[in-house]
């Protein structure tokens, strides 16, 4: 994988900016384990402050420093992302690469499972879910659910590749060479998978960080704990644009726009490298 991320840092520029701008994003999300104030904490700023020298991206009117509180929401609206896609991947690359290589039985009844997880309408059960458990509702909750929502699209693109690798030759040769399954699977076939997960991956991310502000917006999660998404709540409760304070919804809005920007960049950048006769034209230049 390093060499593919060489290569990748080398001869595509498009997955390099991403990985710049990610780079970026998470050292002033990490800033915000030095930030003086308690992010649960009203009113330790003068409100209503635009951006300038004192306070460079200015305070909202709960007298919130919005350089700090940003800064807490970005980081944990990025590891809600990241934990989803982790979650989700672990399932989608379980049961991918289990009916692909089984086939038979396995394979149709594990394909069935993710047609039906596939035809389950996400956005409808994740609101029934909020209402079901809303006094108890939690960021780890939200994720278990959001990833058992996220892994079925993917893991059906897994279960085409492992298909293929199922025939190839040097299956065969490790079948015959007395290789367990779990040795075929993580050693012979995983080295194949890993550009197409490392893509889902991004993809997930850019998903799961996206519903997760649809519902913290209209106040369907934690909105206690903050993130992008409460962030932005927060402002639309008071009212942000109508009282002149801008800066309250613009640079929340901004930092997320750059994670999907970065995130898209390197998912691109992925599927070029994964595509033959796009690597071999990149090279070539």
């Amino acid at each position: 994988m390093w060499s593919v991320a060489r290569d990748l840092f080398r001869y595509n520029r498009g997955f390099a900016a991403g990985a710049c701008i990610l780079a970026v994003l998470i050292v002033y999300a990490l800033l915000s384990l030095l930030s003086p104030y308690d992010p649960a904490d009203a009113f330790v700023v003068p409100p209503d402050i635009p951006p300038g020298a004192d306070f460079w991206l200015g305070t909202n009117s709960r007298g919130q420093d919005m350089f700090w509180i940003l800064s807490v929401a970005l980081r944990n609206t990025m590891l809600f992302g990241l934990a989803v896609a982790i979650v989700s991947r672990a399932v989608a690359l379980t049961v991918g690469m289990m009916a692909g290589y089984f086939g038979g039985w396995v394979d149709r009844a594990l394909t069935m499972l993710i047609d039906t997880f596939i035809a389950i309408p996400m956005f409808p059960v994740l609101v029934l879910f909020y209402f079901m458990i809303k006094d108890n509702l939690s960021w780890a909750s939200l994720v278990l659910v959001m990833a058992l929502l996220g892994w079925a699209y993917d893991a059906r693109l897994i279960r085409s590749i492992a298909l293929s690798l199922r025939t190839r030759e040097f299956t065969r040769h490790a079948q015959f060479a007395g290789m367990g399954t779990r040795d075929i699977l993580f050693e012979e076939h995983l080295p194949y998978v890993l550009p197409v997960l490392f893509s889902t991956t991004m993809n997930n991310m850019i998903w799961s960080i996206g519903l997760e502000i649809t519902l913290a917006v209209l106040g369907f999660s934690d909105i206690d704990t903050p993130t992008i998404g409460t962030t932005i709540y927060w402002a639309n409760q008071h009212s942000a644009m109508t009282t002149g304070t801008w800066w309250w919804i613009l640079f929340p809005v901004a930092a997320v726009l750059l994670v999907f920007i970065g995130l898209f960049l390197l998912s691109v950048g992925m599927n070029e490298y994964i595509d033959p006769r796009s690597r071999l034209d990149r090279l070539r230049a």
